[in-house]
């Protein structure tokens, strides 16, 4: 192979399509359903809101019963605690929402040994993976589709042009 002498490998982003987004009111809700959803959860983490241990217990908690590096265990906290600002407002919708997916998925390995269903009577070991499942389906739909109506997504997309 005969490769260009002293060329840089670049490669372009193009914005205008991490941004599109048509004028949907479906996409819209489902949007801000995945933000009031999670947010909950990462103010657990982060801040000890609702139960939780806060960012020190919870990253204690990562490290030394699930053996998740302190980098991943942080992303993950920050898709669900700043994830959902950038959802409600539909700035970086996609990212947004893809961050929440990815940190979905690894919590389904968790999660999985427990079954399908919520542990709603406390007759099993823990959470199932019912929850992530539905948390990954509307992340798919901003994912796929953008932020939909309302979303800055759209006003930054049409400045980009």
């Amino acid at each position: 192979m005969n490769f260009p002498p002293n060329k840089p490998i670049t490669m372009k982003i193009d914005t205008r399509k991490i941004l599109f987004t048509e004028p949907s009111h479906g996409v819209f809700v489902a949007r801000l359903f995945l933000a009031f959803i999670i947010f909950p959860h990462g103010a657990q983490k982060v801040l000890g809101w609702f139960g939780g241990y806060g960012l020190s217990g919870t990253l204690k908690f990562f490290n030394a019963s699930l053996h998740i590096s302190t980098p991943l265990a942080l992303l993950a906290f920050a898709a669900e605690f700043i994830g959902p600002f950038a959802l409600i407002a539909g700035l970086g919708s996609r990212v947004a929402a893809l961050s929440i997916a990815v940190t979905m998925t690894v919590a389904m390995r968790f999660h999985l040994q427990n079954g399908f269903f919520m542990n709603w009577f406390g007759n099993q070991q823990g959470e199932g993976i019912e929850y992530h499942l539905l948390m990954i389906g509307l992340a798919l739909v901003v994912i796929i589709a953008g932020g939909g109506s309302y979303s800055l997504d759209r006003i930054v997309a049409k400045r980009v042009e």
